[in-house]
């Protein structure tokens, strides 16, 4: 029991630094949260500085695989080499958690896209590199970001089920369809406006759903 609360404070703390408000905040002495969306995420980084943005892309993710990491020397020290995935994939749950409410921005956060593509990757990174092409693809197909990562993140559990990349334990499997399930969640206010038509698309030549 220890061992699994070190890994979810450690987690969550990891999880909770956020780049995204620090790196606007030093950078062009602004706070995030009150343009675009209010997100501390990458994409409202972005709509200040496209580098900024992605920097914070690249330490969200990093946090997100730091936490996965630690999870993972600690499990092995514990169970002297008989590491578990459902360590790794608590560990996961509990970053994205921090990310998503942080403790030193009021728990305002991001949606944790990023920080769960770090995590996982070190998890299941079959079932990672084909929710990123089905990211892609959608983005390509409807030009909606959100789209993209809400399909993306939907279809992750199912991939990590079909390449047999949970371990074979029913508990990670639960704790990954949580994890999704959570940054679904987040994404509530683009799928209302998905729903409305009214959601920004990328590019000059909007496709597919309807837009108002």
């Amino acid at each position: 029991m220890s061992m699994f609360l070190s890994i979810a404070a450690l987690s969550y703390l990891l999880g909770s630094i956020p780049f995204g408000y620090l790196l606007v905040r030093i950078f062009r002495g602004e706070d995030v949260r009150c343009s675009g969306s209010g997100n501390i995420g990458a994409t409202n980084v972005a709509r200040k500085s496209p580098a900024l943005g992605a920097l914070t892309l690249l330490l969200d993710a990093a946090k997100g695989t730091a936490a996965v990491l630690f999870a993972y020397l600690l499990s092995d020290r514990t169970h002297l080499g008989n590491r578990s995935q459902k360590e790794l994939a608590f560990a996961a749950l509990f970053v994205i958690a921090g990310h998503m409410f942080p403790l030193w921005l009021k728990f305002r956060g991001g949606k944790g896209v990023a920080t769960g593509l770090g995590a996982f990757a070190v998890i299941a990174p079959e079932a990672v590199l084909v929710a990123a092409v089905i990211f892609v693809a959608v983005i390509l197909i409807f030009r909606f970001v959100s789209l993209g990562s809400i399909t993306a993140v939907a279809a992750f559990p199912l991939f990590a089920w079909l390449l047999h990349e949970y371990g074979g334990e029913p508990m990670t499997m639960l704790l990954i369809c949580c994890a999704s399930i959570l940054i679904i969640a987040m994404h509530h206010e683009n799928i209302r406006r998905l729903l409305a038509g009214t959601e920004n698309r990328l590019g000059p030549k909007p496709m597919g759903l309807k837009q108002q």
